[in-house]
């Protein structure tokens, strides 16, 4: 599994998804992630609707292996309904 995390450095839930995505990669538990920061990639909201295909109101955006999971609320149910960190 790769994981992409669309968000701002200025966003504390951006901060918690991204080390839980370190937690993984450390485990083992994914092959690895890519935090985007979109300020300085010059990447919108509506970049990510598009690829998502549904509007996106907030960050971050995490999506596995190119499928959307959702916020960090969605990520952190994923990992935990999918016992991925024990």
């Amino acid at each position: 599994m790769f994981v992409v995390i669309f968000g701002r450095m200025s966003c504390p839930f951006c901060v918690m998804a991204k080390q839980l995505a370190e937690q993984l990669e450390n485990a083992y538990k994914i092959e690895g992630y890519r935090y985007v920061d979109m300020p300085s990639e010059g990447v919108t909201k509506e970049d990510i609707a598009k690829t998502a295909g549904k509007p996106i109101h907030t960050v971050p955006q995490v999506f596995i292996d190119q499928n959307h999971i959702g916020g960090f609320s969605e990520f952190d149910r994923y990992v935990r309904d999918n016992d991925l960190l024990s």
